[in-house]
């Protein structure tokens, strides 16, 4: 590049060592919006009003620019601050001692009662941090720096009436309400000191608002601290209703499996049913301080909906399956060749990707960037997935109507026409598209349960043709996706690598768990994929640079696997191994470090969680003694 090119360039600026590891982050969320809250007691990243709104507190991608907002205590801590969710809940507790003296910090998204009636439109999202005092005086400071769209406005903070101040900057405003003296330290932030003694409360409300409401004199009304903490008990409450409702037992791996769910609740956009892959972008996948490796996974992938009506439905939370379900098939439908495998959550389908220049980046892994042109890509699983999730669907008593059976059939001929042709697969491969197996055997799928489905629920189809390529693409995976001399499936035609995503065929039904040659490729996959007990996705170079850490769902689809073939004692130290790379309050990321360690990728993520949820109820299969799924193939 020319002097020209770097004319425009904003210059590298030293990366600060002011990053916590993923792993002390805590999620705070309310189906609309979440937050990560480090162990110290810092918002560090906010995006408001939805997931995939323009971060108002992104410290976590830019020490220095980033906003966020700090309850901190004045006094030298005695020891580092413990936490814990209120049980059954998504509300956190962070325990500070110092001097002999005690306090605690809440910190929530309030959700609203089901008819709340008041001043508070139910779409407000407020964020709430309470100080309470437990022993002795202890004094916090509090630092409110917002930086609307990701770090790139300094807002204009202004005192709105007592107690209350408003930030604005383009169209983000954020209302700001406390019962400590709040002051604007300058024209950007607002600071105050608050006092607590046994018994005594401090809040902070902050609520993202229209700029133009708060122009209009359309100020929401707090309700000053009873309000504040009548609404935080409120969301206690709503949470413990909704996770009584999970049919998990909390003995063993209950008690896990709950706050995955829980997590999965919250990743959930409730408008309109949709779950984020994950609340975060460009969290870095790669080792080391820079790389390629950083995407945005606040939108909401074909597969995870899949995963996730198999999975909740389980679990009793049928009208959560049913608004997963719901929203892909009404993103999804229409024609199958407009087929995209990500959306937004609000069904928006054009994600372009933008590098955000104005950031160093986690621990200055750059780029970071908004926006997923995954989107665009040719991934073949698609038309399978939503198959399957139909397929699914049927078995718990619900049959495709006529509309919908018309767009099944146009998937299914979408299927037959294109397995043949390379994609992007499963890992969303940036290089040049292949011919994943895995891709095949979701064509495969699509075919089997539209045979499945035209059958069971006596719909018009073309079977004899569908019959015939079904038995095709099988026989092309089992001639050229697969390793005669090894006795195992492979990555991709006429290859002979190995790839994590083959522990998903029997969950289609493409082979039985138990089959001798899904047995030898799970144990292929663990001998050229294992590290330290994890799982990498591959092991072929795939385009970018640097070197990415273990996949953490692929570890939870060894322990189902070995689970469903009847390995016990195989299945119970690969689950142990897997779910020790959660944090100490059981978020999981996408990726882990396991030289150094630590957590890689955003943060918590869907597919973790989700796949967690699947071992856990195969472990439960296995020690009840219940068949195993998927052991009759199709066909």
């Amino acid at each position: 590049m020319g002097p020209a090119g770097l004319a425009g360039r904003i210059p590298l600026r030293p990366v600060s060592d002011d990053y916590h590891p993923i792993a002390d982050y805590a999620l705070i969320g309310d189906r609309h919006a979440a937050a990560l809250v480090s162990r110290t007691g810092s918002i560090d990243w906010c995006c408001l009003p939805r997931f995939d709104s323009g971060a108002c507190f992104a410290r976590i991608l830019d020490a220095g620019q980033g906003g966020f907002c700090q309850v901190s205590l004045e006094e030298e801590i005695d020891q580092t601050p413990s936490r814990a969710y209120v049980d059954d809940t998504l509300v956190l507790r962070t325990t500070f001692s110092a001097g002999g003296g005690q306090a605690r910090v809440t910190d929530c998204f309030t959700i609203p009662r089901e008819g709340e009636q008041g001043e508070r439109p139910r779409h407000l999202r407020e964020l709430v941090r309470t100080i309470e005092g437990g022993g002795g005086t202890l004094h916090f400071r509090l630092r409110i720096v917002p930086r609307f769209d990701y770090g790139e406005v300094d807002p204009w903070v202004h005192h709105l009436r007592p107690g209350t101040f408003v930030a604005t900057g383009g169209d983000d405003a954020l209302l700001v309400w406390s019962d400590a003296d709040l002051e604007m330290s300058d024209r950007h932030q607002l600071e105050a000191v608050a006092t607590v003694r046994p018994g005594e409360r401090v809040r902070l409300s902050m609520t993202s608002v229209d700029p133009a409401e708060i122009d209009a004199g359309n100020v929401p009304d707090i309700g000053g601290g009873a309000g504040v903490d009548e609404r935080v008990e409120g969301t206690i409450d709503w949470w413990r209703e909704w996770s009584s409702r999970l049919t998990l037992d909390d003995e063993g791996d209950g008690a896990a499996a709950r706050r995955s769910a829980i997590v999965l609740k919250a990743l959930t956009y409730e408008p309109t049913g949709a779950i984020v892959a994950a609340p975060t972008t460009s969290l870095p996948e790669g080792r080391g301080a820079r790389g390629p490796r950083n995407w945005d996974y606040r939108y909401t992938w074909i597969r995870d909906s899949a995963l996730a009506v198999r999975t909740m439905a389980q679990l009793g939370a049928e009208e959560e399956a049913h608004g997963f379900r719901s929203f892909i098939e009404r993103s999804a439908a229409g024609n199958a060749k407009d087929l995209q495998i990500l959306f937004g959550v609000g069904g928006e389908r054009r994600l372009s990707e933008l590098d955000l220049e104005h950031l160093e980046g986690y621990r200055g892994a750059t780029p970071v960037r908004v926006g997923n042109s995954a989107h665009g890509q040719v991934q073949l699983d698609a038309y399978g997935q939503l198959l399957d999730q139909s397929w699914r669907w049927y078995e718990r008593g619900h049959e495709p109507d006529d509309d919908y059976w018309r767009f099944l059939v146009d998937l299914v001929e979408a299927a037959i026409d294109h397995w043949r042709d390379p994609d992007s697969g499963i890992w969303e491969w940036r290089g040049e598209p292949m011919h994943f197996v895995h891709s095949k055997a979701l064509c495969w799928t699509a075919v089997d349960r539209g045979l499945k489905l035209a059958e069971h629920c006596m719909r018009k189809a073309p079977e004899r043709r569908w019959r015939r390529a079904r038995d095709e693409i099988r026989d092309a995976i089992e001639q050229r996706g697969y390793d005669e001399d090894r006795g195992v499936f492979v990555q991709a035609f006429d290859s002979t690598d190995m790839d994590a995503a083959l522990l998903r065929l029997p969950t289609v039904d493409f082979i039985p768990y138990d089959d001798e040659r899904m047995v030898r490729t799970v144990d292929a996959i663990r001998e050229d994929l294992e590290a330290d007990g994890l799982l990498r996705r591959y092991a072929v170079d795939d385009g970018n640079e640097g070197e990415e850490g273990v996949f953490v769902a692929c570890a939870f689809w060894l322990v189902e696997c070995l689970a469903r073939q009847g390995r016990a004692a195989e299945a119970r130290a690969a689950y142990d191994r897997a779910i020790g790379t959660a944090n100490d309050l059981g978020l999981m990321s996408e990726e882990y470090d396991t030289g150094a360690g630590e957590m890689l990728g955003n943060f918590p993520q869907a597919l973790s969680h989700l796949s967690h949820l699947e071992a856990v109820l195969a472990l439960a299969a296995l020690r009840e003694g219940v068949p195993s799924l998927g052991t009759e193939p199709g066909g």
